[in-house]
């Protein structure tokens, strides 16, 4: 454990003019605080700030942040309130103090639920102040050096699954490289003891075989240099153990076929002069094919720049190369603790390599709950990029396999909102094509366009996925509004009743106890979605009243015999009354449904959406709740449900084969086939077919999506 005057001295070493007394207090007040308190490891609680405050000293930290780092679990574990900190250390070191006090004392009903609700307020507060999540990364890699002693081996593997799910790439994406290595290798060695210990002996068998081959390529790498007149730095390393196994996972490749086990890093005065020694290793030694990348020119969001290549190097072993001024491999090193902006209090989420910060922060407002959150997020910090352009020529950075629609939503959400169409390199394309590195994109808008819920099978960014859900949601909100409102008024309608929507909201103000609902929207919400019934809600506002469906179901039946189908899985039906399904809708098991009655033909079944029902809303006489009888279901015989799809297909040869085996392989039957359009390449068909559950079209759907023939595929309901 460090001494109060090591860390002094430590901190001194970069910033002279250090507040000591400061510091001093800070030391002695976190170690009375948790006076007897206990690791896992046995050794005194207050070891672990002074480690985390150590940790940060390497990144040379502020005054500010390294009394943070001292009292960060103080308010959580002690009995030192927010109150007591600001009044020794002041509002900024109280403020992020808070920020950094761990979450445990919230009850959440899962562990993932937990983990989720913990980032999104970590996000918060550093979004407000950067240096709370590096507190929180120290803090975490200390918990990670330390992660043996936990004796619960189910809760070291969380811990090291959270680790390297979150807080690694939260490194990567800050630019700090050291931590990120080291955060992934003790959580990989954790997770997956046998394949780290694997490639550690391979490490361990290739340094025995050539003990000295890294400063034997880096002295012939100094020969090559000397000739161009630079001043330059050359570094050697060996690559780490997950870095290694993520390769061989992700690129289905062995140890061997990795070429930058071994990487050298040269350091040169300019950005020229890195375009310069790249010539040289270019001319003396074979390039690798595709492993050339320029991040000088195009950066990493989080502000990484460097030339990378791959070679034949010196002695016939396979290296990479890469090339950097001291600015730049500063920045590699210490990532966003490089820019020292927080010396002015400015230490916020500005600027490129914060974008993707502000943009998480967006999606805090959009996202309706923490686990959806969570899955954002880590798909923000996980992809690669791809890099396209404007009509201007302004670079869009996006992840990989983004499409126009994920492009739309990057330039502004606007502009996705509103998309209707994409040109990639002056070319019309569908929505859901996969960008490619220097692709032109223009989007093309219309202002009655609307998110699409097919935008969400294809889309890849955080963005524009939350966008189209909180479109979604919207929307179904909208709809179960107008739905339970419309089902409310045609009881106070049949009832001879005022049916004023102001009247209904009012009356419905007086039962929401009733229903444990806090508004009446609540209540509308909760109609409309088939949580609770319309009829009750009507009988709780006015109990004095019967409905009539019965009656009016014995009227409409009279003395005609029906026609249609008996015995069907539907409940809420007058026993002997003959069923139909509406061919404009199509309903199928797992749909809201609703049941207009008609003279001599029986009850006619439709989708609650149904653009039909709209000329019945003055005849709630007809009106029957019915909804699909599960266990009926179970036992039903019929060949299924008919339903119809449009579909969009590449004109290609045996296209209309490979979609009709989709059907068969998810147990749909094809019962008719019409090619609406033909034109650009693409054919526009309506397909008909036969399934048992609005499940198991789905599964039709996304299969269909999965497809590289169809370009677009929607259920036809009118």
């Amino acid at each position: 454990m460090l001494r109060q005057y090591e860390l002094i001295e430590r901190v001194k070493a970069y910033d002279p003019n250090v507040d000591e007394e400061g510091l001093s207090r800070a030391y002695v007040f976190a170690m009375k605080m948790h006076g007897q308190q206990k690791r896992d490891s046995g050794d005194p609680y207050f070891s672990h700030p002074v480690e985390v405050a150590g940790i940060l000293t390497e990144y040379k930290l502020d005054y500010a942040t390294i009394i943070t780092a001292l009292l960060h679990d103080t308010i959580e574990d002690t009995s030192a309130s927010h109150a007591d900190i600001e009044n020794l250390f002041g509002k900024e070191v109280a403020t992020l103090v808070e920020g950094v006090t761990k979450l445990s004392r919230i009850q959440l009903q899962s562990e993932k639920s937990k983990q989720a609700e913990n980032l999104r307020k970590l996000v918060l507060a550093m979004s407000e102040d950067i240096r709370v999540l590096l507190v929180k990364l120290a803090d975490r890699v200390h918990n990670m050096r330390t992660l043996h002693f936990i004796k619960d081996p189910q809760r070291r593997y969380r811990i090291a699954k959270e680790t390297l799910d979150i807080y690694a790439p939260l490194a990567e994406r800050l630019g700090i490289n050291k931590m990120k290595d080291e955060l992934e290798d003790l959580a990989f060695k954790e997770i997956h003891p046998e394949q780290y210990a694997s490639i550690q002996t391979r490490l361990n068998f290739l340094r025995e075989k050539d003990s000295n081959l890294i400063p034997r390529i880096i002295e012939k790498f100094t020969e090559d240099m000397k000739d161009t007149g630079l001043d330059f730095k050359i570094y050697g390393r060996e690559k780490k153990p997950y870095s290694i196994w993520r390769k061989m996972e992700n690129q289905s490749i062995t140890f061997e076929q990795i070429c930058d086990i071994m990487a050298f890093r040269i350091i040169v005065p300019t950005v020229a002069d890195c375009y310069h020694t790249l010539g040289v290793i270019h001319t003396k030694y074979p390039m690798v094919p595709g492993r050339y990348k320029d991040y000088i020119s195009t950066p990493k969001p989080n502000g990484y720049q460097s030339l990378h290549t791959g070679v034949i190097g010196p002695f016939k072993q396979r290296v990479e190369v890469q090339i950097r001024t001291p600015e730049m491999h500063e920045v590699a090193e210490l990532g966003v603790a490089a820019h020292w902006q927080y010396k002015q209090k400015d230490f916020k989420a500005d600027g490129k390599q914060f974008r993707w910060l502000r943009e998480l922060v967006e999606l805090l407002e959009q996202s309706s709950d923490p686990n959806e959150f969570l899955e954002h997020t880590k798909m923000a910090m996980y992809q690669d990029q791809v890099f396209c352009f404007t009509p201007k020529g302004d670079l869009i950075e996006l992840p990989k396999d983004s499409t126009p629609v994920d492009f739309a939503y990057a330039v502004h959400s606007g502009v996705g909102d509103h998309c209707v169409g994409a040109k990639i390199n002056g070319k019309i394309v569908p929505l859901r094509t996969p960008l490619a590195n220097g692709d032109q994109v223009e989007i093309l808008t219309s202002n009655a366009q609307t998110p699409s819920a097919e935008w969400e099978r294809f889309v890849v960014t955080p963005k524009a996925k939350s966008a189209v859900r909180k479109f979604i949601r919207q929307q179904q909100r909208e709809m179960f509004i107008a739905g339970a409102m419309s089902q409310l008024q045609k009881l106070y309608q049949a009832n001879k009743l005022d049916y004023a929507e102001k009247k209904i909201t009012e009356e419905a103000e007086s039962i929401l106890s009733s229903f444990k609902q806090e508004t009446v929207q609540d209540l509308l919400i909760a109609i409309g979605a088939g949580l609770i019934s319309s009829k009750e809600v009507f009988e709780k506002i006015h109990p004095e009243v019967k409905t009539t469906f019965q009656k009016v179901v014995n009227v409409f039946k009279k003395n005609k015999k029906p026609t249609g189908r008996y015995n069907e899985p539907i409940k809420g039906l007058v026993s002997g009354l003959a069923v139909n399904y509406a061919k404009c809708c199509h309903p199928l098991p797992g749909d809201k449904i609703v049941g207009i009655v008609n003279t001599g033909t029986g009850v006619t079944i439709h989708t609650e959406d149904c653009p039909v029902l709209k000329k019945y809303t003055k005849e709630p006489e007809r009106w029957m709740e019915v909804s699909w009888d599960d266990e009926a279901l179970s036992r039903y015989n019929e060949k299924g449900f008919a339903v119809r799809l449009r579909i969009v297909l590449k004109d290609t040869p045996g296209a209309l084969g490979a979609i009709s085996n989709i059907v068969a392989q998810n147990k749909g039957n094809i019962t008719a086939l019409n090619t609406v359009n033909s034109t650009g390449g693409f054919i526009e068909i309506n397909m008909d077919i036969d399934v048992m559950s609005a499940a198991s079209l789905e599964d039709i759907i996304t299969a269909f999506n999965a497809s590289a023939l169809v370009s677009f595929v929607q259920r036809v309901k009118s």
